[in-house]
């Protein structure tokens, strides 16, 4: 057995790895200009979020965003940090946020021919109680021709060319999905970057955890009620489903892709489109799910499969392990057979 050095020499890098990617696929950088931008607006992000407390960045900045939810302090940074990286990184033409009204229309002399659509601190309501948060993108090729504009990024998620979300816990790491499949780097403060440390990770086809919030249990829709009672009393012999709910979309989901199960935020009678946000939130995270062999479905269809009307629309959202997700699905049509 060789002696194994604690400092390796031969580091794979995120940028190291997408470069590489890119050579096999022809590219021409385009993309890995991109990303590097998103790694280096995370990494203040990151940095940020771990010095909140001592530079006073917790609390309400006075408005709330476009959504309806207050926006922090944090969520504000978050976001000029990430439009600033993207627009100068030259690669981006239109970007869209949940923390803008409006899609951004990059400069025309700033502009290149993909479009990100992100959230830029998902999971903020949680920043003051220091539970993971986490920032989520989804990037697309513009498809039209001439000038630029919202109509561009309403395509369906089937067109991603790449998508990603950061979690600001214990670590940060960084997901990405690309075509090839999804890899996991953490950040090493001692050299600020990014370390691939999971390659080609899959989901477990079955779990043993279900992640919902039960606090909407009076409104959720039968199918839903009935799928939650088969994981907490299953007539099977076999045992129960542990529960785990954080409410931090990117926390929940790393934790499905890590451990299995599935989780569900599906539609309610208060929320009979869903809650979550197609564009950035749930396309992103369905694309990254499925190129791990897992499934995301509304219920009735493939997350991926839906073509937005909005920029801020939303959806229901059930994704995780392909056999759990599939036991939802054929749940949703026994009930809407009925």
């Amino acid at each position: 057995m060789t002696d194994r050095s604690t400092f390796d020499t031969n580091v794979v890098t995120l940028t190291r790895y997408v470069v590489e990617e890119g050579r096999k696929a022809r590219g021409t950088g385009e993309l890995t200009q991109l990303l590097n931008a998103i790694c280096t607006a995370v990494k203040a992000i990151s940095t940020a979020v771990r010095k909140a407390g001592i530079a006073n960045l917790y609390g309400i900045s006075g408005s709330t965003n476009v959504t309806g939810d207050q926006v922090k302090k944090l969520d504000v940074l978050s976001n000029d940090m990430v439009i600033n990286m993207l627009k100068s990184s030259f690669t981006t033409c239109v970007i869209v946020s949940e923390e803008n009204k409006d899609a951004l229309i990059v400069e025309a002399d700033k502009q290149g021919k993909y479009i990100v659509c992100m959230d830029p601190l998902d999971g903020s309501s949680n920043i003051d109680c220091l539970v993971s948060i986490g920032t989520i993108f989804a990037i697309y090729r513009k498809a039209s021709t001439g000038a630029p504009s919202e109509k561009d990024a309403l395509q369906p998620g089937r067109n991603l060319v790449a998508a990603g979300y950061a979690l600001y816990g214990s670590a940060t790491m960084l997901v990405l999905a690309l075509e090839s499949g999804v890899n996991c780097f953490m950040l090493d403060p001692a050299i600020g970057e990014f370390i691939l440390v999971n390659k080609d990770v899959k989901i477990k086809k079955k779990g043993n955890i279900y992640s919902v919030n039960e606090g909407y249990a009076a409104y959720f829709d039968p199918a839903v009620t009935e799928y939650l009672k088969k994981k907490k009393f299953p007539q099977d012999g076999t045992s129960p489903y542990g529960s785990r709910y954080i409410g931090s979309m990117v926390a929940d989901v790393h934790r499905t892709l890590v451990y299995g199960g599935i989780f569900l935020y599906p539609a309610n009678s208060k929320s009979p489109k869903g809650k979550l946000r197609l564009l950035y939130e749930c396309n992103p995270m369905a694309f990254i799910v499925e190129k791990a062999g897992g499934l995301a479905t509304t219920g009735k269809e493939a997350v991926l499969d839906i073509v937005p009307e909005n920029i801020h629309q939303r959806v229901p959202v059930v994704l995780g392990s392909p056999d759990d997700v599939q036991e939802y699905i054929d749940l949703v049509k026994k009930h809407s057979a009925k």
